[in-house]
């Protein structure tokens, strides 16, 4: 189907053209490509995953590639010190030691009641510097007066203010 609309159009064949060369170039053999270090996965051991799926060393020095070597015979032969470093070729941490506790919670601790210290400095600023004063209707002689003005007219005779007051003992019904 593809070579019938080439056959018909010049600009289907030339798309087909330049995508076959793309291909090519993308795919080409003739140089080994360095695979870029983003697509690689990286070492990485927890209590979750404590077996990671790449060595903790990629790149291992003259030493460890005997150790290597020794590795592929008897395991009787090895000493401690031998197969603790190549337990450490393999992996960074030992499982007790990604379970051994830290000392971060302190320093989130820390960091909390930091921002919380912040947070009260600027309230106070506000406070002091950015909020008006209150009101003189807020205050408490005036907020009594109103009251007092709100019995005396008898608002909310019924279900209101004035229906929880005596007016015969001057106080509060009970």
């Amino acid at each position: 189907m593809l070579s019938v609309l080439a056959q018909r159009s010049p600009l289907v064949a030339k798309l087909r053209v330049l995508g076959a060369a793309s291909v090519r170039a993308a795919h080409s053999h003739e140089s080994a490509d360095v695979t870029p270090h983003y697509t690689k996965p990286i070492y990485y051991d927890s209590r979750v995953l404590p077996l990671p799926e790449i060595p903790f060393h990629e790149s291992l020095t003259s030493q460890q590639v005997s150790l290597k070597e020794k590795e592929k015979g008897s395991w009787k032969q090895l000493s401690q010190e031998e197969k603790i470093s190549l337990y450490r070729i393999k992996f960074n941490h030992t499982y007790a030691e990604m379970k051994k506790p830290t000392n971060e919670w302190k320093t989130v601790i820390g960091g909390m009641l930091f921002f919380f210290g912040v947070t009260g400095l600027i309230v106070w600023w506000q406070k002091v510097h950015v909020f008006p004063t209150l009101p003189h209707t807020l205050q408490e002689d005036w907020k009594s007066m109103q009251l007092q003005r709100m019995l005396d007219m008898q608002v909310g005779r019924i279900e209101g203010i004035s229906s929880k007051w005596d007016y015969e003992k001057n106080q509060w019904k009970k």
